[in-house]
C-alpha cells in the first residue's frame, strides 16, 4: 500500500513521464509504409529510391531514408573442366544492393502513385504496411 502511494506521488510530481508514455502510444498508432528496394547495380537502386522519394514528397508525407542496407554478396565457384582438371576453376560473385525507405502516415494518393510508378529495369521493390 505504501509502495503504491509512493509511485503515484512520483508520477504526479513528474508529469514528463506520463507525456512520454502518451507520445509512445501516438507513435505506435501511426501508419508506416516500408519500401525495400533491391537491385544488382547500385546506380539503379539509387535511381529507384530517388524516384520514390520525389513522388512521395509531392504528396507531402514525411519520409525517412533512403537507408543503405548491407550488400548481399553471393559467391559461386564452378569447375572449368568436367573431369580431370579440378584445379582450374572459375569464381563469380553476385552483389545485391538494398535500400530502405519509410513513409510515415501515407495519404491514399501516395499509395496509388506507388502502385503505378515506373521504376528502372532491374529494380525490385517490396512494400509492407
Amino acid at each position: 500500500m505504501i509502495a503504491e502511494n509512493k509511485t503515484k506521488e512520483k508520477i504526479e510530481k513528474n508529469p514528463k513521464k506520463s507525456r512520454e508514455g502518451q507520445e509512445e502510444v501516438e507513435k505506435e498508432c501511426r501508419q508506416r509504409l516500408r519500401i525495400k528496394i533491391r537491385a544488382y547495380d547500385h546506380k539503379i537502386a539509387d535511381q529507384a529510391a530517388r524516384t520514390i522519394i520525389e513522388m512521395s514528397q509531392q504528396s507531402g508525407v514525411k519520409i525517412i531514408g533512403p537507408i543503405p542496407l548491407p550488400t548481399e554478396k553471393r559467391k559461386y565457384t564452378i569447375l572449368k573442366s568436367t573431369f580431370v582438371h579440378k584445379n582450374s576453376r572459375e569464381q563469380f560473385e553476385r552483389q545485391i544492393h538494398k535500400r530502405l525507405i519509410d513513409i510515415i502516415d501515407p495519404v491514399p494518393k501516395t499509395i496509388e502513385d506507388l502502385t503505378s510508378l515506373n521504376l528502372p529495369a532491374g529494380a525490385d521493390i517490396e512494400i509492407k504496411m
